[in-house]
């Protein structure tokens, strides 16, 4: 167990507060998370369910493993127990609007809020929710933000499980405007993620239109009943080459500095478009490594680990390391590749070989057997998909723009650094 925070009481001024101002605006105050805020466990005896309790259609059960890094629940990936298996919980319960936060695990401080109205949570898992007179908005975006995530950062001694408890939260240290600021405060934060939602789901709509496009011309075609000019290949027929990346010397820091080039892991190949990266390279590191410089819509695989076999479009040119491999396509195959990888994820992941470390191989994913249409069919349907990949592309970029804006704000505002009618201009100006 991680020994819980030396904070003291948060009316005492010489309270270290990491990140947080020494004096609030006016009418603003310190609380603690405790004061402010209920906390519901979920139910961890005999009545947590089993293997057995989980169904394809029933009551929501979240898991870390359901927070996104935006704060969102991927209902997508969600788990579901039955209704008698919900009925039995004595606690862990969701209501809509509440805020679930990661106690457990390696990913300690995620947090997220619900949009539905039923579910329960995971024993990893707490319920956070908001006291009267307080906006559970204000509270998401405290935890969510740099402050939050500082104390949990605090508490994180490394260990391969750190946990938290509810007791050491409770103490995290709160800066209090009055409710009708952290309403103003939670809205303008919250105007620019209901733009970013919005992108996504207009985002879910595209990748839905190119993939109808892709199984309408080519799903039904069978290697018997081929039309004049097609052919049945691999992956490597539709490309100039398949590649792996690299990973410059970690002992040369003008390698990493200054950060210059996007440089692609292989966990990020898990986004279906990867518009950033989180890690950068500098030119010297691409010029004097077996990184390569990959051009925006090649496809990318990823050979090791957890996501062996997951398949990514690059968003922007990029380069990636040495566990993943880039599908760089011929003139006008880019889409076809992408949208033919990308389905074949199933396909790939059965060809993972190793049990402590799970990988493909560059040849095992060129090999992969590929329906080979006619140039002229291929040039056509590149010509016809494209506006939607290009319009989802172009929608990630203004959703990283809209998040960086987000992100710039929130800790002006919520230590009273900016106030609210100066960061509505800003919003309004820039989103």
């Amino acid at each position: 167990m991680i020994p819980e925070p030396a904070l003291q009481p948060c009316n005492d001024e010489r309270t270290a507060r990491p990140g947080l101002p020494p004096e609030l605006p006016s009418k603003w105050s310190w609380a603690t998370l405790g004061k402010v805020a209920l906390f519901i466990n979920g139910d961890r005896g005999a009545n947590y369910p089993k293997q057995s309790d989980y169904v394809g259609n029933g009551v929501a059960f979240v898991n870390t493993g359901h927070i996104e890094p935006s704060g969102r629940l991927a209902l997508e990936r969600m788990q579901y127990i039955s209704r008698a298996s919900f009925d039995r919980l004595r606690s862990g319960k969701l209501m809509q609007g509440d805020i679930v936060y990661c106690l457990r695990g390696s990913t300690i401080g995620k947090t997220a809020r619900v949009d539905f109205a039923e579910g329960a949570i995971a024993s990893s898992l707490v319920i956070i929710r908001s006291k009267a007179d307080i906006s559970q908005d204000f509270l998401y975006y405290f935890l969510a933000g740099p402050f939050g995530q500082r104390f949990v950062k605090q508490l994180d001694n490394g260990s391969a499980q750190p946990n938290l408890s509810v007791a050491a939260i409770s103490k995290y240290p709160v800066p209090l405007p009055p409710l009708s600021e952290q309403r103003a405060i939670a809205s303008i934060l919250g105007a620019l993620d209901d733009k970013i939602e919005l992108s996504r789901r207009m985002n879910e709509t595209l990748e839905a239109l190119a993939r109808a496009l892709f199984q309408d011309w080519f799903a039904d075609a069978t290697q018997d009943d081929l039309p004049e000019g097609w052919r049945m290949g691999k992956l490597r027929d539709c490309c100039e080459r398949v590649e792996n990346g690299g990973t410059p010397s970690r002992n040369v820091p003008d390698y990493w500095q200054p950060q210059e080039v996007p440089w692609l892991t292989s966990g990020e190949v898990r986004q279906k478009i990867v518009a950033a990266t989180e890690n950068f390279i500098s030119r010297a590191g691409l010029e004097n490594s077996s990184a390569k410089l990959w051009q925006k819509e090649t496809t990318v695989v990823a050979l090791y680990g957890a996501t062996a076999g997951q398949v990514t479009l690059l968003g922007s040119e990029m380069c990636s390391n040495q566990a993943c491999c880039a599908l760089i396509p011929k003139p006008g195959w880019r889409f076809y590749v992408y949208l033919h990888t990308s389905s074949s994820i199933q396909a790939l992941e059965q060809q993972v070989r190793g049990s402590a470390q799970q990988n493909l191989s560059q040849q095992i994913v060129a090999d992969l057997p590929t329906l080979l249409p006619d140039e002229h069919t291929i040039a056509k349907f590149d010509s016809v998909v494209a506006p939607f990949i290009e319009r989802w592309i172009c929608n990630l970029f203004e959703s990283c723009t809209l998040a960086a804006l987000r992100d710039a704000l929130l800790p002006k505002l919520l230590s009273g650094e900016l106030r609210v009618p100066a960061a509505a201009k800003l919003a309004e100006a820039r989103a």
